[in-house]
């Protein structure tokens, strides 16, 4: 039975098969041991990483496309075609 912090010594798998089940604990362990500011930081981080990478493919996919226009995609990508369409009060009109 675990106690405290410790990881369960009972193997189940990883979550990513490109990780050792030593160095899954090792980051759990380390999760544990951070301060939730530190996990909200990391999240943000992580976030952005993904709204600047859907950002970069919409610009391959659509070279012509205004800023506005590639923002537009981006938020219809994020929130949801329905909810982008009230906030910029029209629906998305930029076609492949």
């Amino acid at each position: 039975m675990p106690m405290g912090n410790q990881v369960n010594s009972v193997h189940m798998g990883t979550l990513a098969r490109d990780t050792s089940w030593s160095a899954q604990t090792a980051q759990i362990e380390i999760l544990r041991s951070m301060p939730a500011w530190r996990k909200l930081e990391l999240l943000a981080d992580s976030c952005e990483t993904n709204r600047t990478l859907m950002s970069a493919g919409l610009r391959v996919r659509f070279p012509e496309a205004s800023e506005e226009e590639l923002h537009r995609m981006l938020m219809s990508l994020l929130w949801g075609e329905d909810t982008a369409a009230r906030i910029w009060r029209r629906p998305l009109v930029f076609q492949e």
